[in-house]
């Protein structure tokens, strides 16, 4: 038998080449495309290669001589049933070779394994559309996720906090989260991270509870004090007092003078330590006290011992203290500060002046950093409105949705 491939531009003109060199006995047994290759594929076609057979019994019609060629092909013979030819891409096989198969039969075969080649084709596309999908999918969801990031970062959340937040919600995602649920996902990390607020409450053992005000100058503390002093004194029917140990001001003494007579609540100015044990004595019967403490500068170490001290001169079970900090103030500083009075004492937070930024990232920052609890927000002077207790939703809906 007689094994030969042929090239042209089209199937039937290889087909014809083939006819010509082999007969009209030839079988086609093979058809195949060859890309053009090299830099300059792109301006050549591609051919058709069709590997066709004839019985070496039959009719050749560009049979070669039976001389040997000038210049011998050596090759190392390892199949005794195949004897090769001058030409390279010339076989020749020896008659007792099988029987072979008719046309007919080598076309339902061929017909057969296209067949299975075009539903392995239509599986490994549908494999291929449906890991395109999931791709699509999960770069839309990463692409939504970056939006929700840049979001958090304009609204000055440290980048640091906001990619903590990103990371542990995409390791809780489900493969196929919709946007909505990744938002909401999002938006229910945020407020666990802001937490429950730590608000003031009456002591249930009937002693007098000190809460203490401390903090930089210039944050609002008196205003503060004055507007939750007044939420006890109306609304609670509790019996209040107010202590100021900022003897560096005489404007704040007035100011919280001035609170005191419009409550009508006693007011006492503390000088010492000693002063301040003598005032836990005096006010004793009282509900609670609210100590309003001088600005100081947390880089002052003699002026955070003094605050410290007087502290310090009520018992643990009897006092609470705040941290009053004003959202304005820049992340850097307020790090500065909250690390300062950190050495000091434990303490909740409160912010001040939220009317005055449209960024309140570093809520979120703070506690992160501190993980102090929130307590009160203020957003303005009027007396006794203007603050409410830290409502993490509405904080987690403004840090993504902005302002």
């Amino acid at each position: 038998m007689i094994i030969k491939k042929f090239q042209a531009n089209t199937e039937t003109e290889a087909i014809m080449l083939a006819k010509e060199e082999l007969g009209k006995d030839a079988i086609v047994m093979n058809i195949k495309t060859i890309s053009p290759k090299g830099f300059y594929k792109i301006f050549k076609k591609p051919l058709v290669e069709i590997t066709a057979a004839v019985d070496d019994n039959a009719s050749y019609k560009n049979e070669k001589p039976k001389t040997a060629p000038s210049y011998p092909v050596q090759r190392k013979n390892t199949n005794p049933d195949i004897i090769y030819d001058d030409e390279p891409d010339q076989l020749t096989f020896k008659t007792s070779a099988p029987a072979i198969t008719e046309p007919s039969a080598i076309e339902a075969k061929l017909n057969n394994l296209q067949s299975l080649l075009e539903k392995q084709m239509l599986e490994k596309e549908k494999e291929n559309q449906e890991k395109t999908d999931d791709k699509a999918e999960k770069n839309n969801n990463l692409a939504f996720i970056q939006l929700v990031y840049n979001q958090l970062v304009t609204n000055e959340v440290d980048e640091k906090y906001a990619n903590q937040i990103i990371a542990e919600i995409e390791c809780n995602l489900k493969k196929d989260a919709s946007l909505d649920n990744i938002l909401a996902s999002i938006y229910q990390k945020i407020i666990l991270k802001l937490g429950q607020p730590k608000t003031i409450e009456l002591n249930v053992d009937q002693k007098p509870k000190f809460i203490f005000f401390i903090g930089p100058t210039g944050v609002g503390k008196t205003t503060t004090i004055a507007k939750i002093a007044s939420k006890f004194k109306v609304n609670e029917k509790a019996k209040v007092a107010f202590l100021t140990a900022d003897t560096y001001r005489i404007a704040a003494v007035e100011q919280l003078r001035t609170y005191a007579n419009i409550l009508g609540v006693p007011l006492k100015v503390i000088y010492s330590p000693e002063e301040m044990k003598q005032a836990r004595d005096e006010f004793s019967d009282y509900d609670i006290i609210f100590v309003d403490t001088a600005g100081r500068s947390h880089r002052s170490k003699e002026q955070r011992d003094d605050v410290e001290t007087l502290i310090n001169t009520i018992p643990e079970e009897e006092r609470e203290i705040y941290l009053v900090l004003s959202a304005t103030t820049k992340y850097v500083d307020l790090i500065k500060i909250t690390e300062a009075y950190s050495e000091i004492v434990n303490y909740n937070l409160i912010f001040t002046k939220l009317d005055e930024t449209s960024t309140i990232g570093n809520l979120l920052n703070i506690r992160m950093l501190t993980n102090a609890p929130l307590s009160y927000a203020t957003f303005g002077q009027n007396v006794p409105d203007d603050i409410s207790r830290v409502d993490a939703q509405n904080i987690a809906k403004q840090l993504l949705r902005g302002q």
